[in-house]
């Protein structure tokens, strides 16, 4: 089951950091790095975003979260987690093709590690595309991903 989360309220806020946090290690561990910067996201900085944060859930617990923002009919991912102990089992294409249908929007973008395959590949079953390579200041070479959408 799919539901918008209120991140305002702390102890759900408290929730999505948990499952960031457990996510965010493996994929530090994929990446092969040990500064990672999603693992410096406090719950707080969490319960005082203003992005829109939908919850899967399963067996009544929190199992996955993905992120987003949209803006001038525009939607951007900006994180997509699994809690490890549900990986593999196709929730994060589920997340995906939720928010992908969720409204009118002319493209969807999202930003990843080059090195994270799985997120790669999981992005392009979904028709994303290339369109952006480069490395911010924190050294982790990124690539930037959009499909176009239906308005």
């Amino acid at each position: 089951m799919i539901d918008r989360l209120n991140n305002s309220n702390n102890k759900v806020a408290q929730q999505i950091y948990t499952i960031f946090q457990n996510s965010y290690n493996i994929e530090a561990q994929l990446i092969g790095v040990v500064d990672f910067p999603p693992l410096l996201r406090s719950a707080k900085d969490i319960e005082n975003s203003t992005t829109l944060f939908y919850g899967f859930s399963e067996n009544g617990g929190l199992a996955a979260i993905i992120e987003i923002v949209i803006e001038d009919k525009r939607l951007n991912i900006d994180s997509l987690v699994v809690d490890p102990s549900f990986f593999r089992k196709g929730i994060a294409d589920q997340l995906i093709s939720y928010v992908l249908a969720s409204g009118s929007f002319y493209d969807a973008t999202v930003e990843t590690a080059v090195v994270n395959t799985p997120a790669i590949n999981l992005y392009r079953k979904h028709g994303f595309v290339e369109f952006r390579r480069w490395t911010p200041a924190h050294g982790i070479p990124k690539l930037a991903m959009s499909v176009k959408c239906a308005p």
